[in-house]
């Protein structure tokens, strides 16, 4: 019997370690400008992100697409290590 493994790219991602990767990309202050939401603006944090992106389709949508669009530039900025891979299935 084979495993099947999912094509979706956020699957086994959870929004956390999302946020956590866009963060460590981007920073609160870019990552603000990018998807123009206060909970990235205004005494940001992961706690108040997730409270917010879990109760709000739109804002998640578009946390989520930049993402993904960020996963296309998987090399990482400090030669070290790469939140983009983090727990992704190397298998598919």
């Amino acid at each position: 019997m084979t495993a099947q493994h999912s094509k979706d790219p956020l699957h086994g991602v959870t929004l956390e370690m999302q946020i956590n990767a866009l963060v460590a990309r981007y920073g609160w202050d870019k990552l603000g400008k990018l998807v123009n939401i206060n909970c990235f603006k205004n005494d940001p944090s992961v706690k108040s992100s997730l409270k917010f992106l879990r109760r709000t389709p739109w804002a998640r949508a578009e946390v989520e697409a930049l993402y993904l669009d960020s996963l296309e530039d998987d090399e990482p900025q400090d030669g070290g290590f790469n939140p983009w891979l983090q727990g992704r299935d190397d298998k598919i």
